[in-house]
């Protein structure tokens, strides 16, 4: 890249930077451990599952009741029996997989079984399921000890985690903060070390925000790694997708190799994945490497003052590495681009809710925003969406043609720091008004419209000490690729090592 560019100009640091929290060393004790480490030691008898489960219990017992990640927690007693079980297994040779002993909590957006899933809504609190999501399926089979479940907003809806049965979940770095959503549990519960790892998902930016907010990493899955459901609708629902959250890359393949591969039940799965592929070696020299850095989409994104001036100093990273970046803007109506998208999100979330709305008793209980987002699909005709997805394919060319020339396509990881968790949602982002619950996220929605797996990097901090993310995405299933990138540049930025004041 030229000396002389305006991109090249904006990743030195002319002024001084922006103030940051100090890199500290791990927090000691086993919850210090990174999940790969941890399944190691415990697959070698180093540490017992009992005396594991008893450290993490403790790091939530004290970090918890500050930011409010996990809920439904289970009976301390019946987890106990578990970890034991677990244990005697590994006594008998029987090892289950990498998540043996693992405490986790499952989002509490999809069934656990024998678990409360209230889906963040009054209309579900004390729910108890009777089966496993795919995803918890294979994380229970694996070994896991499941301790509660993470927060999330009402039925995933917005990317601020709160609802009227469990509250707001408050940031890692700032309680008084949000974490993001929808998996602001998650993201918030593993940069505070009460989980190892976490399963979330992702529909507009439920994982990559929570790890943009709480300095961890989020990986949106291409559609299909993953099975996310099973649900009553196994064909056109292609958005949300199941994926893993960790403090470094090598934890976030751990996970991902358990829940990735083919499931029948969700016939668009891909059964030609082999999950352990993603424990294979990430190291890859990224020499001569393209980068194309999205921005602001040109000016068309609103962002909150800052955000884009850490996002280009992370970009040097890039060039640590031996990449070129660039800057470029897509070739395509961003309106058109968003109409598209919204058309397509109100279908889906309408058609999986519209029971809840046709009655007026249990509309009554929905949150506006839900209420407003099936209408909204409910007023939709067939054409509308045929329209809608004939734009999504339009934008995807778009972005297949860039990547001809470009390896990853680079965008900030939210348009706005960590906000009030008072704050329903940001109505105005740079001076600009928001004319949805959810355009201040508009910046996730490329990577989903198309239907690409998306990477969320920690690229810094604000003037504050808030967070911020860098989204790296990929060709059409590249989820590998992605994780030696972002391993690598885990490697060369080293924000993703700064700790949390509360971890003390």
């Amino acid at each position: 890249m030229a000396a002389d560019t305006p991109i090249k100009k904006a990743m030195q640091p002319t002024t001084p930077p922006i103030a940051t929290p100090a890199p500290d060393s791990p927090p000691g004790g086993i919850v210090g451990l990174d999940a790969v480490a941890l399944s190691q030691a415990i697959r070698q008898r180093e540490l017992r599952c009992t005396e594991v489960l008893d450290a993490y219990l403790a790091q939530i017992d004290r970090l918890n009741p500050q930011v409010n990640a996990l809920v439904a927690q289970q009976p301390r007693e019946a987890l106990q029996a578990l970890a034991a079980e677990r244990d005697a297994q590994l006594d008998a040779g029987r090892w289950l997989g990498p998540l043996h002993g693992f405490p986790q909590a499952p989002k509490d957006i999809m069934p656990a079984a024998g678990m409360v899933t209230t889906k963040g809504s009054p209309l579900f609190a004390g729910q108890v399921s009777t089966t496993d999501a795919v995803v918890f399926e294979r994380m229970r089979a694996g070994g896991a000890v499941f301790v509660g479940r993470t927060n999330t907003p009402e039925f995933g809806l917005g990317g601020h985690t709160y609802n009227t049965v469990y509250g707001a979940t408050g940031n890692a770095f700032d309680p008084a903060l949000t974490a993001g959503g929808s998996s602001g549990g998650a993201g918030c519960a593993v940069a505070l070390h009460m989980l190892p790892v976490a399963d979330g998902s992702d529909m507009m930016g439920s994982l990559r925000t929570p790890a943009a907010f709480n300095n961890v990493y989020g990986l949106r899955t291409s559609f299909g790694c993953v099975p996310h459901g099973p649900t009553e609708e196994a064909f056109f629902q292609q958005f949300s997708v199941a994926g893993p959250m960790a403090r470094n890359i090598p934890d976030l393949a751990l996970l991902l190799s358990v829940q990735a591969g083919f499931d029948a039940r969700l016939p668009l799965t891909r059964r030609q994945d082999d999950p352990a592929r993603f424990t294979a070696p990430l190291a890859r020299d990224f020499g001569g490497s393209r980068i194309g850095w999205l921005g602001d989409l040109g000016g068309h994104l609103a962002t909150e003052p800052g955000v884009l001036e850490v996002c280009t100093r992370a970009l040097a990273h890039f060039e640590t590495l031996g990449c070129r970046v660039e800057a470029v803007t897509p070739a395509f109506d961003f309106e058109r681009m968003w109409r598209a998208w919204i058309d397509l999100r109100s279908f889906n979330v309408a058609g999986a809710n519209a029971a809840l709305y046709q009655d007026p008793a249990r509309r009554a209980l929905l949150k506006p925003e839900a209420v407003w987002e099936i209408a909204r699909g409910l007023a939709l005709s067939g054409p509308d969406v045929y329209r809608a997805a004939a734009d999504r394919s339009a934008w995807y060319q778009v972005l297949r043609q860039l990547f001809e020339t470009y390896d990853y396509l680079v965008l900030p990881g939210a348009q706005v720091f960590p906000f009030d968790a008072a704050l329903d949602w940001p109505h105005a982002v740079g001076g600009q008004a928001m004319d949805t619950y959810h355009r201040w996220m508009e910046v996730v929605v490329p990577a989903t419209l198309a239907g690409l797996p998306a990477l969320c990097a920690p690229a810094g901090f604000g003037p504050a000490g808030q967070p911020m993310g860098l989204q790296i995405l990929g060709p059409a299933q590249s989820d590998f690729a992605l994780l030696q990138i972002g391993h690598a540049y885990d490697q060369a930025a080293g924000h993703a090592r700064v700790r949390s004041p509360l971890l003390g």
